[in-house]
Parts: structure tokens; C-alpha cells; sequence
């Protein structure tokens, strides 16, 4: 029964976190040397039970320099055991090997503390080996899902930055040279602004994303709150419709939209793009309105009734200050719905002056065009969409999680 003892965790979630770092770390000594490595198992999966076997054999002593001594002597380990042989590289590129090494050992310690924190080396109980396997899953998981956003995040940025000399040399070295003037390092952000009409591009995502975000929540908040307060005939029947309509995939209503848009003359316009998003916007934005109105309390609106309100008095004085966080999530959804729609404006733009963002990325898209400027338009595609998301981020957990709460 040696699987319930702390000591077989400690040796299987060093194995694990060993093998997983050492992975990730060589792969970013690819990306910042530019040079093929080669993937070194054996040892850490020596190194990696022995620094499980350290930490939970010491928990009692931890303390801030008994961490730093613990990541030291791993690093050592990693060192000596020439562990390393994946990190081979030329001679000035030994201080990011070593570098590499320490982060391989900090990370490795680093998951140790988080899965076997409060373990024993004896037996375990039931309780301790199921908190030891949610812990070690969900940061696996919380880790991968990271890893999955922001590597794709870095290349996009590096590969920015890069010359189409240095990536046709080498397409695997996504390390910047830092002693490069302003110009030349940015040269691909400034050629998009100055020779693409980028900010003709962010300025046309901006008008359509804010004015679809307005559309849809001057339809969406009264159109809720009726499903969630007003007794309507068949009420169920035609929240299920409002949903099925969203599920409809767009690929399916593109062609007829785009022969009616084209005989009434606002296919290649700004304004049938924001005729046609909140279309497709709506839907979704009744449905998670219509769960935040229905968990707000209704004696709150029979009080507001008896004091002589109308419903649209309520909806605006009562309703919808009570409802910030719900209706800034919808609206933020809402708005990168608009920004990232890629589909619709393909089919529907082809003056480059009014071209959204995703479909002048998409004019990028050329053999004629170095492939940093793409990796340049994307990224100016995604940080006003992460700014907002991170300033906005409290109204949207809370109105999100506040949604859910009845349907």
C-alpha cells in the first residue's frame, strides 16, 4: 500500500513537475538561442522524485533561505548530472543555460510547495490524497492553460519585432537584439500605421464594435427584463428560440445576408456591419441579462410599482444601477464579439478604407508581405481588446457569475 504513503506523491509529483519544466525550459531555449536543442529525460527523472523526497522530508525547516538553498542544490544536481547535454549551446550563450537551469529548479520547487504543502511522508488519509490530487490537477491545468495563451502571445510579439532577414536566417531564433534603435526594432508597427491604413483599421473596428455594443443592449436589457418579469405568453418557448438563434452557425446565414445586403446596396459599408452583428449578438445578450434580472429580488420592482414607477421607470432608475456588473460583462462580450469578427466582414468589405482590423490582417496575409507585419497587425489586434478586459475584469467575474445564479 505504498501509493498511500506521502512519500510515493512526493516521488510521482516530482517526476511529473521535473519532466513537465524541463520540457517547457527547453523549449524556450529554443526560442530564445535559435538553436535545436536536444530533449534530456533520464536525468530529471532521477533529480525531480529526489527533489520531492527533499521537500517533503523538510517541510518543518521551510523557510525563505531553506527555499533558496533547496532550488540551489537542485540546480546543482541539474548541473552535475549533465542535464545540461539539452542546453548545450555556444560558449556566450552559457549565461542563458545557466539561467535556464536556475528556472527549471525554481519552477520545479516552486510546484513541489504548491502540491505537497501539509503532506506527511506516512500514510495519508482519504482527504489528504484527494486535496493532493485536486492540487496537483488543477495546477497542471491552471499552467497549461497559461502556457496555451501566452506562448502564442510571445511569438506573435518577437516575430514583431524581428527583421525578414533574420527569420528567413533562422526561423526558430525569436531573440531581439535590445541595442537596436526605436526605428528599426518597431519598423513593422510603423510601416503598418504609415503604408497599411491601420488606423483607418482600428478606428472602423472601434465605430462598429461600440455601436453594435450600443445596439444590442438598448434591445437586450428591456427584451430581458420582460422574459425575466412580465408574464408572457409562451415565455419558455420563445427563450429557447432566442438561444437556438444564437447556435445557428454564422457560415449558414452569410450567403442569403449576402445577396440581400448586396441587391439593397449596404454590403461593402460600415453600416451593414452594424446592422448585422447585433443580429448575431442580441441572442446571447437577452439570454445572460435575462439570468441577472431574474436573480435580482421582484419585491423590488412591487415596491417601485406601488410608488407609481412605469416599467420602463424601473428598468432605467431601478434595473439597470443594480445591474452594472452584469451589463458591462455583456458589453464587453458583446464588444469583442464585434472586434474579432472575422466571417462577415470577409464576405462583406472590399473597399481597404473601410476594412475592419480581422480583415485587414487578413490583406496581410500575402506572399508579397513579410510575415512580421502580420505578426505586428495581430498583436495591435488583441492589446486594446486585453486592456479593456483587464480594467473591466471585476464587473465581469461578478456579472457572469451573477447571471448563472437562476436561468
Amino acid at each position: 500500500m505504498f501509493w498511500k504513503y506521502g512519500l510515493f506523491f512526493s516521488i510521482l509529483s516530482g517526476g511529473i513537475w521535473g519532466i513537465f519544466w524541463q520540457i517547457f525550459f527547453t523549449i524556450v531555449g529554443i526560442l530564445t538561442l535559435g538553436t535545436p536543442l536536444s530533449l534530456e529525460l533520464s536525468q530529471i527523472m532521477i533529480i525531480g522524485p529526489l527533489a520531492g523526497i527533499l521537500y517533503i522530508k523538510s517541510q518543518k525547516f521551510l523557510s525563505l533561505k531553506y527555499h533558496i538553498i533547496a532550488i540551489i542544490i537542485i540546480s546543482f544536481l541539474i548541473f552535475i548530472s549533465h542535464l545540461g547535454n539539452s542546453y548545450q549551446g555556444k560558449d556566450e550563450n552559457r549565461l542563458i543555460i545557466f539561467l535556464l537551469i536556475l528556472l527549471t529548479s525554481f519552477f520545479i520547487w516552486i510546484s513541489l510547495n504548491h502540491s505537497l504543502n501539509n503532506l506527511s511522508p506516512g500514510k495519508l488519509s482519504k482527504h489528504d490524497i484527494e486535496s493532493f490530487y485536486i492540487k496537483f490537477m488543477w495546477g497542471i491545468g491552471l499552467i497549461v492553460l497559461i502556457l496555451i495563451t501566452l506562448i502564442p502571445f510571445y511569438i506573435m510579439i518577437m516575430t514583431s519585432l524581428k527583421n525578414q532577414q533574420s527569420l528567413i536566417l533562422n526561423p526558430l531564433d525569436l531573440s531581439v537584439n535590445l541595442n537596436t534603435d526605436f526605428k528599426t526594432l518597431f519598423s513593422s508597427y510603423i510601416e503598418l500605421f504609415t503604408n497599411f491604413n491601420f488606423h483607418l483599421f482600428l478606428f472602423n473596428s472601434f465605430i462598429v464594435s461600440c455601436a453594435t455594443v450600443m445596439i444590442t443592449l438598448f434591445f437586450s436589457i428591456p427584451g430581458a427584463y420582460a422574459l425575466a418579469r412580465l408574464r408572457i405568453p409562451n415565455k419558455k418557448i420563445f427563450s429557447g428560440t432566442v438561444i437556438l438563434i444564437y447556435l445557428i452557425p454564422s457560415i449558414v446565414l452569410i450567403i442569403p445576408l449576402y445577396a440581400i445586403f448586396s441587391y439593397i446596396g449596404l454590403r461593402n459599408s460600415l453600416f451593414g456591419l452594424i446592422l448585422v452583428y447585433p443580429a448575431t449578438t442580441i441572442p446571447v445578450a437577452l439570454y445572460m441579462l435575462r439570468g441577472y434580472f431574474s436573480a435580482l429580488s421582484s419585491e423590488i420592482d412591487d415596491a417601485a410599482l406601488m410608488d407609481g414607477l412605469s416599467r420602463i421607470q424601473i428598468i432605467l432608475k431601478i434595473a439597470i444601477p443594480l445591474s452594472k456588473p452584469a451589463i458591462v460583462s455583456v458589453g464587453l462580450y458583446v464588444f469583442m464579439i464585434a472586434w474579432n469578427e472575422f466571417l462577415i466582414a470577409f464576405m462583406f468589405l472590399d473597399d481597404p478604407n473601410i476594412f475592419t482590423l480581422s480583415r485587414g490582417i487578413m490583406s496581410l496575409n500575402s506572399s508579397e508581405i513579410p510575415q512580421q507585419h502580420l505578426m505586428a497587425g495581430a498583436v495591435i489586434a488583441t492589446i486594446p481588446v486585453m486592456i479593456i478586459f483587464l480594467y473591466l475584469e471585476k464587473f465581469l467575474i461578478s456579472g457572469l457569475s451573477a447571471g448563472g445564479v437562476k436561468g
